[in-house]
This record gives C-alpha cells, structure tokens and sequence, in this order.
C-alpha cells in the first residue's frame, strides 16, 4: 500500500512548509515535471476535442458570487473577502462565474453552439486543517476545468462526449473509476430552488448514463445542479472523486446568458461543467498511489538514463541523451563513479528506460535497453531506440515497448 504524502516525499516531488501554511504544498523539480506533462496531455487533448483555452484572474469581487449563487450557498467554504477601495475582493473557490462572463463579455449567435470554454486555473477552498492531507484535501487547486455554452438537445452529446474525454485519460493514466456515480440533491441540503429544472438536468445525466453501470446517490450535487462524479479509489478503499460532469441551467439565467437564434430573438443556453481529471493535486496523489512512483513513460520526471559501464563509453552516453533531448525526451546520465553498473540500475528502478551503453555498444552506436519491468532488449542503434521510446511517449501508451 502506497502512501502518497510519504512517497511524494520520498521521491522528491513535493513538501510542504509551515512558513507557507498547511494545505499549501509546494513542488519539487521531479514533481513539476510530473505536474506540466500531465497539464500538457489534458490541453492537447482539450484542443483535439474542439475547446478553446481562456485565462482568468483568481480574484473576483463578492457581488460576482452573489449572482452566481456561491456567497449564499457555499461562503463557508470560500476565503474571508479582502478590502480593497470600497471593494470586497475574494479568493474564487471555483472558475465558473469568470466562464460566464467571458461568454457573456461578446455576442453569440445560434451558428457557434457548443461553445467550449477549458482553464487550468486556481481557485481556493477554506478547508479546516483538520481534514488537510497531501495533495489530496488543499486550500490552493489547478484546476482542469470547463464550460460547455450549448443548446438543450445538444446536453446529452456534450455530457457524452466528456465522459469519453474521461475514459481515455484514465486509459493514459493507468488508472481505473471505481465507479460512477448520479450525484442528486439531497434533503436539507442549500440547493438553488428550481424543482422542475433539477429534473430536466437529472433526466439528461441519466440519460448519458444509460448502459453504464452506475448509481444514483442523494446528498451529493453541487447547489446548483446535479453531476456525474467518477470515484476513484485508493490503496486501502477510500473512494474520492477525481472527474465530474454537471448540467446547469442555474447560472445561464443569473448571468442573463444569451445567443441570438435563427429568429432573431435571444435564447439561453445551458451551461455543461466538465473536468477530466479533477485538480491536478488529486490526481498526482492518485498517480503516485497506484504506481507507486512508477509512472506511465510519458509521465515520469526521467524518461531514460543511460548507463556508460565505464568512463570510455560517456562520451556515447552524452550523446545519447542530446539526442532525446532533441526529441523532447527527459533523460540523464548515471556516471560510473555513482558505482556499480548493478548500483546503478537499482537506482534507476522507477526509470521507464535504462540504456547500458559497452564498449561493444559504444564501437557499434548501439544501446542495449532494459525496462523498468524487469526486459532486457538485445542491442540495438542508439537512433532506432530513442525513435520508438518517443512514439510510445508521443502516443501516451501505458506498455513499455511493443
């Protein structure tokens, strides 16, 4: 069983520090190497789904999250409002509210639905120190978010979509739902009170989620409407959840959303909420639990090391590494003076790639590759095995070698 406040540690991909407060972890080199490559993979992926990336501050003044509903449900969970020239500034605890306005800030007619609108943006959440952990509970987020501006009968295909999006970041990931879930409004909870569109928003989901093997659970919705919540599970069973999709009609109607439609008159759209993997903090402590620091090629801070088994062979050795470096790969050099050539692929054990480079290699312009899980390859050109290291890394696959 993977800890990941431990490990992370351990591997040097995070800390934390009491001078920069609890639930405000920092990242280390290996571990910000982890973090962009898997920022990377969700804008690539984002972009080849047709969204638009947007940038927006992290501040906002309370009468934004007045109209859309926050300050009055969920100013519990938000940061005390700064004082700023007569103005209340906070910290947003969610993107939403500056999506609306972006869509809002220009004119739509009814030829741009769906408009999709992704961030990777921060937002903050006043969590109690005592429920702080790791990456797992934080008061400062990166989030992977999105909004989706569409027409009603075009929810369905959104949501779908998305939940496609999902599936194929997990099969990236290495990663698994431990189930999925139809998160509904629950009794006594601060819901937005709208019976009817709560219904027409929990009649979507349903249908999206037709054919998938799934349950209904009360209690769980945002206040403004209900989602789709993908569960993941750690190492000892405690279930959290890492991708969500909503449907909104609530804050279209707050922000007074519109398009023009083939008649000339303003419609509303419906506001699809979709993240993919969740936070990025989450979905690190995920990572590191399932593998344990032994991360999918792509995502791993080094991606090959190249092992000389003597001084002679380091010049090859440095050339090897030039070359993946020109092909966008991470690797180093372990030099023989950090001892043996079985030292030193102990040390590498979490490395996808070992290159051992001999003197017979070196002659040759060959490396003879081993793999994290235990292959030992027969030589091969040095070109020919960085060639396919970086279709494999490009093509985000899970398995080491063909």
């Amino acid at each position: 069983m993977h800890d990941h406040r431990k490990l992370g540690r351990e591997l040097d991909l995070f800390d934390t520090d009491p001078l920069i407060g609890a639930g405000l972890p920092y990242w280390l080199p290996d571990g910000a190497v982890v973090r962009h490559a898997l920022e990377e993979y969700i804008r690539g992926a984002e972009l080849r789904a047709g969204y638009r990336h947007v940038h927006s501050p992290v501040l906002g003044k309370r009468e934004l999250y007045e109209i859309s509903g926050h300050w009055s449900h969920y100013s519990e969970d938000m940061f005390p409002p700064m004082d700023l020239g007569g103005e209340q500034l906070v910290l947003r605890p969610s993107l939403c509210p500056h999506h609306a306005l972006i869509y809002r800030s220009r004119s739509h007619s009814y030829r741009e639905p769906p408009l999709r609108m992704a961030e990777l943006g921060g937002m903050y959440r006043s969590e109690l120190s005592g429920v702080l952990g790791g990456l797992t509970r934080v008061r400062a987020i990166q989030l992977n978010d999105a909004h989706i501006f569409c027409t009603l009968d075009q929810v369905a295909a959104e949501a779908r979509g998305a939940l496609e999006l999902i599936r194929d970041a997990y099969a990236a990931l290495g990663i698994e739902a431990a189930r999925y879930r139809l998160s509904l409004p629950g009794p006594g909870g601060k819901y937005v009170a709208d019976p009817e569109l709560w219904r027409r928003s929990a009649d979507l989901l349903a249908e999206v989620l037709d054919g998938v093997d799934h349950e209904a659970v009360e209690g769980e919705a945002a206040f403004y409407g209900p989602k789709i919540d993908v569960q993941i599970a750690d190492s000892a069973g405690r279930e959290s959840t890492l991708s969500t999709i909503q449907v909104d009609f609530h804050q279209p109607s707050r922000f007074d959303l519109h398009y023009i439609g083939p008649d000339g008159a303003r419609h509303r759209p419906v506001m699809v909420h979709r993240s993919i993997i969740g936070s990025v903090e989450r979905a690190v402590a995920h990572l590191v639990e399932r593998h344990g620091g032994a991360f999918p090629a792509w995502l791993a801070p080094t991606q090959l090391v190249a092992l000389p088994v003597s001084e002679g062979e380091l010049p090859q050795a440095d050339a090897l590494v030039r070359r993946c470096a020109e092909r966008g790969l991470r690797a180093e050099i372990a030099r023989p003076e950090r001892g043996s050539l079985g030292a030193r692929v102990r040390d590498a054990r979490l490395v996808p790639y070992q290159a051992v480079i001999g003197a017979k290699e070196a002659a040759a312009g060959q490396v003879a590759l081993r793999l994290r899980d235990g292959r030992k390859l027969d030589p091969m050109p040095a070109a020919e095995a960085v060639d396919r290291i970086s279709a494999s890394v490009g093509a985000h696959r899970t398995e080491l070698w063909d």
